[in-house]
């Protein structure tokens, strides 16, 4: 079987299990979130981060993936925390340094970029979860795009 077509048909399961995510998610909630809730703050942030991705794509077409499957690990244990994105300390071990994440986990440097690249335009406003979350949801509809 051919690389592409590989490639295709991951991108058609993974693109298969965000929608059964999605219809499977509960369609009412108290949370108070708000998809528009930085547009005041911060009105690029979603061009900001999609800019970085795409970019990022250039050079590695597995980063969609890669950023969908960060955010998993991040949301797993205690919710969606960005406690992924924590580096080991002299006092403990991160879960970037966790036995289970040992070489598994990719799109941290992305992560970063985005980070950067959203400080830059809007400081101390967005929040590394939520840059986090975003990445993941951004990734999530250019996985399922067709290769050019």
């Amino acid at each position: 079987m051919s690389i592409v077509r590989v490639e295709q048909l991951t991108a058609a399961a993974l693109c298969f299990a965000v929608v059964i995510v999605l219809i499977g998610a509960p369609t009412f909630s108290d949370a108070q979130l708000d998809p528009l809730f930085y547009n005041k703050t911060c009105p690029n942030l979603r061009p900001i981060v999609r800019g970085v991705i795409l970019n990022a794509s250039n050079s590695d077409r597995r980063i969609f993936a890669s950023l969908i499957r960060l955010h998993f690990h991040d949301c797993f244990v205690q919710g969606c925390d960005a406690s992924i994105l924590l580096i080991d300390t002299s006092t403990i071990v991160s879960e970037q340094g966790a036995f289970p994440n040992n070489n598994s986990i990719r799109g941290l440097d992305v992560v970063n970029n985005i980070k950067a690249a959203v400080e830059k335009a809007c400081p101390n406003t967005v929040s590394c979860a939520d840059i986090l979350a975003l990445a993941a949801g951004i990734s999530s509809v250019w996985v399922c795009q067709p290769s050019t």
